[in-house]
Parts: C-alpha cells; structure tokens; sequence
C-alpha cells in the first residue's frame, strides 16, 4: 500500500509563523510596489496576535504538502455605516508566486469564509490593485463581486 503525501492546509498562525508571515508581508508590499514593513513588524504583530489582550485581527496561513508557509491572508470584523451591519475585512491575501495556481488561493479564501461564518459574519470585503489581473481573474471565479472605489491614506499627525 503506497503512503499519500500530506495534503496543502491553511490553519491560524501561531507565533513559531511570525518570522516567516513577515517576510511573506515584505514580499507582498513588493509586489504590490510598496513601501517595505517598518522594523519592528514582528512584534507589532505577536502584540495584535497574540498580545495578552489580542485584537480582533486573525491570520491564516498556507502550508505546502512539506510543510513550507506558502502564504497567509489577514482578516478583521469591520463596520458598515451604510449597512448597518459588521463584515469581515481581509486586508491581505498573498502567496508566493511558485505556490499561485495550485490551489492554495482557494483553501485560504475558503478559511477566510468559514472564519467570517463563526464570528456570526455574512459578507467579506477586500480590494486588489486594479493592475493585479491574475487577482481579479481568480477572484471573479469565486464569484466576487467588485466596486470601483479609490484608496486614500492619510497619516495623523505627530
């Protein structure tokens, strides 16, 4: 009888992940054609993770057969003024490029939904870099829906 390789699996982070989520975000911003994370990244995160009053931030990861951290999505509850009602928010979605287009996008977007579903959440929302086509193709075949909006970032003083 022949063994079967371990199958791909998203799971939470845990705070062993952090070194490599971090360099996955910095892989990400350039990609993105982004600033780079400010030092200090992985302990802001452990803070907001893991920190004795954690916010409600949470991050998935994507594991390949072997065991390499592939990818992560970032996710937290949000509010809709004009609906009145709280959303999940997924601020990132990433995987390395040698891991797109083997299935790891959708067990990560899989888990987003399932962790929308048991905060008691209906609806996901995110964005994507209108230049992102390889995105917007793999997200319209989930049957997302998309919004033409602007970004805007504006930093508080001091």
């Amino acid at each position: 009888m022949s063994e079967h390789p371990a199958p791909a699996l998203v799971r939470h982070a845990r705070p062993e992940d952090l070194p490599r989520v971090v360099a996955l975000i910095a892989e990400h911003a350039a990609y993105e054609k982004a600033e780079p994370p400010a030092p200090g990244l992985e302990d802001r995160l452990a803070a907001l993770l893991f920190g004795p009053a954690p916010t409600r931030l949470r991050c998935l990861v994507a594991l390949l057969p072997d065991g390499t951290l592939a990818g992560y999505a970032s996710c937290a509850p949000e509010v809709s003024t004009w609906d009145g009602t709280e959303y999940l928010h997924m601020d990132c979605l990433y995987l390395t490029a040698s891991s797109r287009g083997h299935g790891l996008g959708p067990l990560l977007m899989t888990a987003v939904r399932t962790e929308a579903a048991s905060l008691g959440l209906t609806e996901i929302q995110w964005q994507t870099p209108s230049w992102n086509e390889g995105a917007i193709r793999f997200y319209d075949r989930l049957g997302a829906t998309a919004k033409e909006k602007l970004r805007y970032s504006l930093r508080t003083e001091g």
